[in-house]
């Protein structure tokens, strides 16, 4: 088994301004299946969804962390964390030891 199995964490952003965090092996497919109301609750009906930051962050287990520990931050966190735009494990880890 390779040491990095595909697992990515995004964020999206709805039509409303609210941000999503989530972890997929196929973000596209994830994504579309979201626009078209399948998945998360939490973005049905909320028009059309933006992909704001995408990062490979290896095995199952480091996603889920990574991803309670975004959903843990506030909103104004969160965005910085957009803005910065990290684009590797490295750096997403260092980005979320920082706030």
């Amino acid at each position: 088994m390779a040491a990095l199995s595909g697992w990515s964490l995004y964020i999206l952003r709805t039509a409303t301004g609210m941000l999503y965090t989530g972890i997929s092996t196929d973000v596209t497919r994830r994504i579309r299946q979201h626009q078209n109301g399948n998945g998360a609750k939490a973005l049905r009906g909320k028009g059309t969804l933006t992909l704001l930051l995408q990062c490979e962050v290896g095995d199952h287990s480091t996603a889920l962390q990574l991803e309670y520990q975004i959903k843990q931050l506030s909103k104004k966190q969160k965005e910085r964390l957009v803005q910065q735009a990290p684009l590797s494990l490295s750096q997403l880890q260092a980005e979320l030891g920082n706030t």
